[in-house]
């Protein structure tokens, strides 16, 4: 069965940096738009990023765009979120997605990342 198992998540300060990973099993990973979405406190699940099965095509919400940046390693099953200039309303669950249809039926349990001084 597909299983999404996401980490990288931490206390960072405003400002910072941090990479999440998504290991990526059960299903033809190769072949398969992937997506980011993240869940703030109190709030709904919102889209952050997509990218194409190649990696040739990617999107972003414009909230993360320009600090955010998507990739993945195809020979390794696994997907990437960089991300840059955290503010803290980038505080949430962030979830890796399988799919490109919002919101996702498939998603991972979520990695927690918090920023705040």
């Amino acid at each position: 069965q597909v299983q999404l198992v996401e980490s990288g998540g931490a206390l960072v300060q405003p400002g910072g940096s941090l990479r999440l990973s998504c290991s990526a099993s059960g299903f033809t990973f190769r072949q398969s738009y992937m997506m980011w979405v993240r869940q703030a406190p109190g709030k709904g699940l919102e889209w952050v990023s997509t990218i194409s099965g190649d990696g040739s095509f990617v999107n972003y919400a414009d909230s993360v765009k320009g600090r955010f940046t998507i990739s993945r390693d195809n020979a390794k099953n696994t997907l990437y979120l960089q991300m840059n200039s955290l503010k803290s309303e980038d505080t949430a669950v962030y979830y890796c997605a399988m799919g490109y249809i919002f919101p996702p039926t498939y998603r991972g349990q979520g990695t927690q990342v918090t920023v705040s001084s």
